[in-house]
This record gives C-alpha cells, sequence and structure tokens, in this order.
C-alpha cells in the first residue's frame, strides 16, 4: 500500500512527486505516482488517481476531481468542481513539432466551475469549456463549448443539455426543463441555457 504522508493539511503517497513552489489547499489528496510540478495553484478538497501529471503554472479550483492517468499541462485552467475522467487529456501546443521549441508558445484552455470531461477526451488547446457542460467519453473538442452544453464525438457535436446535477434536460416548447433529480428549473433561450430555480432543502 506505501506510506500516506500528511503535510500542511493536505496528504500524499509516498510515490508521489510534490516539486518545491507548488501551492496546494487543506483537504487535497494525492495517490500513487502523481508528478506535481512546479508553480501549481491546487485548492482545497482537491482528489488525484494514479498516474497523473500536473505541470507548471496549472491552476485548479477547490474539490477539483482528476481520475487516473489525467494529463493536465500548462496554460490549462480549472475552476472549482471540474470532473476529469480517466485517462484524459489537455494540449497545450495547436501545431507541435519535435524539432521545434515552442514553450514560449503554451495556448491558455479554461475549464469552468463544475464541468465534466468524460473517459479518454481530449480537449485541443486555447478553447472554453462553459460552466456545467458534459463532455461524453471519448470526445475530441476542438472549439468552445456553452455552458450546460452535452457534446460527444469526434469532433465533438452538441446534442444536448445538462442540469448541474448530470442530467440530460429536455425542454418543452415554451423553453422550459426541470432536472429529473434536483428539481431545479431551467430556461433555453438564443441557445443558452441559464438556471431559474434553486434546489429546496
Amino acid at each position: 500500500m506505501g506510506e500516506i504522508i500528511r503535510k500542511s493539511g493536505y496528504s500524499f503517497h509516498e510515490s508521489a512527486v510534490i516539486d518545491p513552489g507548488c501551492k496546494i489547499g487543506a483537504g487535497t489528496k494525492i495517490w500513487h505516482f502523481t508528478h506535481i510540478m512546479p508553480d501549481c495553484e491546487i485548492g482545497e478538497n482537491c482528489s488525484f488517481g494514479q498516474n497523473v501529471v500536473v505541470s507548471p503554472g496549472v491552476k485548479l479550483g477547490n474539490n477539483v476531481k482528476v481520475q487516473n492517468n489525467v494529463s493536465i499541462y500548462t496554460g490549462v485552467i480549472c475552476d472549482d468542481d471540474v470532473f476529469l475522467g480517466p485517462s484524459m487529456v489537455f494540449t497545450n501546443i495547436v501545431n507541435p513539432r519535435s524539432a521545434v521549441i515552442r514553450r514560449d508558445q503554451y495556448v491558455r484552455t479554461l475549464v469552468k466551475r463544475g464541468a465534466t470531461i468524460g473517459a479518454n477526451a481530449t480537449i485541443v488547446c486555447g478553447i472554453e469549456i462553459g460552466a456545467y457542460a458534459f463532455i461524453g467519453a471519448g470526445a475530441v473538442v476542438i472549439r468552445d463549448v456553452p455552458s450546460y452544453a452535452l457534446v460527444v464525438g469526434n469532433p465533438a457535436k452538441h446534442i444536448g443539455w445538462m442540469s448541474e446535477f448530470g442530467h440530460r434536460l429536455q425542454f418543452d416548447t415554451d423553453g422550459q426543463a426541470t432536472c429529473p433529480e434536483s428539481k431545479e428549473r431551467y430556461t433555453l433561450v438564443n441557445n443558452q441555457v441559464k438556471k431559474t430555480s434553486k434546489n429546496k432543502p
């Protein structure tokens, strides 16, 4: 199993590599063979599975869940509550060549609050994934994704809308939909979704 080491409010497996200069929030857990490189900013209560690589300068918010075998490259920013599925990958150069050094040309990618990226998906750099968007497993995303959108395929296509609880939204002729789990209501206007009511406790 190996030893779990606790430091400054976060914990990591003894096989993990945590480079100097990282900022890691309280309650974050880092598991086997994961490498956190210098100058990363990682929020509170995040979770990193096995064999994850977080490159220099990456910024992750609170409660970000990173599953096994994920690569998060320089230029990526994830807001709070983002889910990164097993073996998904980001890129950070549009036109990489082995013989051409482009370390000063990394391109920014933003993943907004609550978005889910499915297993084995690829996110081509330079795009923005909207809040609570849902990227299907194996999708190859090459353009911006609206908030609450469901996209699948290669290249990824927009096929519907998802609630904040991760359910497909079925809009009526008036552009209204209700999440079957939370009972929160959503409105679709001009191909944009907004939540119009909150879950009542």
